[in-house]
């Protein structure tokens, strides 16, 4: 074991590389430049220090791009949200991972570090640099469903003049001087194909391991929050706290969205165009206003409330309103929450839907198409389930929020609590700016947005004295009640008001759900709310929340009905119909199929449940079956390939 001069064991102490077979020369330029016929153990040497570089090289490019995610949002506190990812590892090592395998990968297929480098930071800095952008000029964050769009976010990005900031020029640096050292001093690579080829084989079976077990499992997902610096209902700043790679791949799903059965694309576009679209006749374009009410049901639904009379006298109003209108109950497919499920079905027409992520069919764009003018009002953020951009896709000319105009009217804060008022006199000043010309109005309210204080209430509606509930409970019951109490005398003032303007108006008020009551709806338990979804009854009292269809004088006379009856229960997607036959219009292709599917069935829930012949059921017959895989493939079609100006 001599040899050169010394033993086995002083070479380990002073060159602890020879444990590599051969006698490697670890000179660096040996070393970053092996010559031909270099040793075994220099060629191993060299191949070490190539991997180590690479891995380092790969680590930091993700840091780079999770320093562009912190960075994004300038209302984030930028320094403190990049700690926050060092502090919890999961979240780290998934960010981390996706550029480091990118730089193994592009190594193994082209058997050069640079290449590896390159492919690495056009993902983990190039995209998390173009999401920088998205985020700064448009307010969202870049999804792996804006690949779909490129041409329109070209169209868009260019007319954007785009800001190098310092965080931008020192992550370009970075990536150009890691990029240059993998250039100079790693220039050469694995000559072995064999070898390659199996490494490249191995980052991809890890890839579509990692995706598949990790990115796209929500449990996974949910253990990497990270709220502790971001308002959790929003889903931009949502997307951040995760970093730009975890979250990217996490929305990968949404580029494929699942067709409905047996989803014939010409078929669904022949059935559509089969029914033409029928214009409003002239003489009748009156103006259209919707208001769709946040968290509002008619608590005299219930028994246990209806034998209050100060409950009773907080709907008398609403109740003689109804007697004024068509009315009845729309049957949602939510329940304390996710608001725009009601307000897009109303919207579009659609009874389930995807993210919208471009034009989608929606009778906002009918109604544009006729001529009219469609307004958008919300005193809340404009960020709230992305609404500004969803808007857009759905048609509407001008979008106000609070951002945009009601935060100077209301505090975003008092808009929760007290804002109708305002959001009346609003739509009031709009009607009357639009002079004449047709309008579409949709307006969503804030005001009764939960939860209420079960500490304490202003008004004693309910007692635990009179009820024999809980004070808590009594407390929540009476907030909701207050904010109620005023909403319903602000839109009976609306309609006092609309019905002294010449304008003829015909206007819809409906609650996009019911409201929450306690922690895992501890009020209703309290009072013995039936909510076994499985029978009607107990169906009606968890999904079901008021609308009416009214009309002023003005616009009875032009219309000539009178908006007054029964107007039936049905889903949300029929509602927009509903209003169409008391106007008696015809309107688009899309609404008087709408209306064949009506017959079959008024509720169509995501739960897969109907409504036949007064019986909710899961069970159509083979005919009606048959019509509603076609409804769904026409909704499908006209929300994902129809093309939309």
């Amino acid at each position: 074991m001599v040899g050169n001069g010394g033993c086995f064991c002083r070479k380990i102490c002073y060159n602890p590389v020879i444990l590599f077979e051969g006698e490697p020369d670890l000179k660096l330029s040996r070393l970053v430049f092996p010559p031909d016929g270099a040793s075994r153990g220099t060629l191993r040497a060299h191949r070490a220090y190539l991997a180590v570089l690479l891995t380092l090289l790969g680590v930091g490019i993700g840091f780079l791009g999770l320093w562009l995610t912190a960075c994004a949002d300038a209302a984030l506190p930028q320094a403190e949200l990049y700690r926050s990812y060092l502090d919890h590892p999961l979240l780290l090592a998934l960010n981390l991972f996706p550029p480091l395998l990118l730089a193994w990968l592009g190594y193994f297929l082209s058997g050069r570090c640079w290449c590896g480098v390159l492919l690495s930071g056009l993902f983990g800095v190039g995209l998390p640099l173009i999401n920088y952008y998205k985020v700064m000029l448009r307010g969202d964050p870049m999804r792996a469903s804006d690949i779909l769009l490129l041409r329109t976010a070209g169209g868009i990005m260019s007319q954007y003049e785009f800001e190098r900031t310092a965080e931008v020029n020192t992550a370009v640096a970075l990536l150009g001087a890691m990029l240059a050292f993998a250039v100079l001093l790693m220039p050469r690579g694995d000559k072995r194909r064999r070898i390659r080829a199996l490494g490249a084989a191995a980052c991809v079976l890890l890839g579509v391991g990692a995706y598949l077990g990790a990115y796209t499992d929500e449990a996974v997902y949910e253990r990497t929050a990270n709220d502790s610096l971001i308002n959790i209902w929003s889903d931009n700043e949502v997307y951040l706290s995760r970093g730009f790679a975890l979250s990217f791949l996490h929305s990968v799903p949404e580029l494929f969205p699942e067709k409905p059965e047996d989803y014939d694309a010409r078929a669904a576009q022949a059935l559509l165009e089969s029914f033409p679209d029928e214009d409003i006749p002239e003489g009748e374009k009156v103006a259209v206003m919707g208001v769709m009410l946040e968290a509002f049901c008619d608590l005299t639904d219930f028994d246990a409330l209806a034998g209050f009379d100060t409950v009773q006298e907080v709907y008398a109003p609403w109740h003689a309103l109804e007697e004024q209108s068509l009315s009845g109950r729309l049957l949602t497919n939510i329940f304390a929450g996710g608001t725009v499920d009601t307000e897009w079905g109303f919207l579009t027409g659609a009874s389930e839907h995807d993210e919208y992520r471009g034009a989608v069919g929606s009778y906002v764009r009918y109604f544009t198409a006729q001529g009219y003018a469609a307004h958008y009002a919300h005193p809340g953020y404009s960020w709230f389930y992305d609404r500004e951009r969803v808007n857009d896709y759905l048609g509407f000319d001008r979008s106000v929020f609070t951002e945009n105009g009601f935060g100077e009217l209301v505090d975003p804060y008092v808009a929760m609590w007290h804002s109708d008022q305002q959001l009346a006199d609003y739509l009031l000043a709009d009607l009357d700016a639009a002079d004449g010309s047709p309008l579409f109005s949709f307006a969503v309210s804030y005001q009764n947005h939960g939860p209420y204080a079960e500490t304490e209430s202003a008004v004693p509606y309910v007692s635990p004295e009179a009820s024999g509930w809980s004070q808590e409970s009594c407390n929540i019951l009476n907030n909701y009640l207050f904010g109620v109490n005023e909403t319903v005398r602000e839109y009976v003032r609306l309609t006092q008001e609309l019905d002294a303007r010449d304008t003829p108006v015909v206007l819809v008020l409906f609650g996009d759900h019911k409201p929450w009551m306690g922690n895992g709806g501890s009020v209703y338990e309290e009072m013995g709310i039936d909510f076994d979804t499985s029978t009607l009854a107990g169906f009606r009292n968890y999904y079901a929340t008021p609308y009416l269809i009214w009309a002023n004088r003005a616009a009875k006379e032009v219309l000539g009905a009178d908006f007054t009856g029964d107007g039936g229960d049905f889903s949300p997607c029929f509602l927009m119909t509903r209003l169409f036959d008391a106007c008696g219009w015809v309107g688009p292709g899309y609404m008087q199929l709408s209306r064949a599917m009506r017959d079959i069935s008024p509720l169509l829930h995501t739960n897969g449940l109907f409504l036949h012949d007064g019986v909710l059921t899961s069970v159509l017959s083979d005919t009606d079956r048959s019509f509603y895989r076609s409804w769904l493939a026409v909704q499908y079609y006209r929300e994902h390939v129809a093309a939309y100006s």
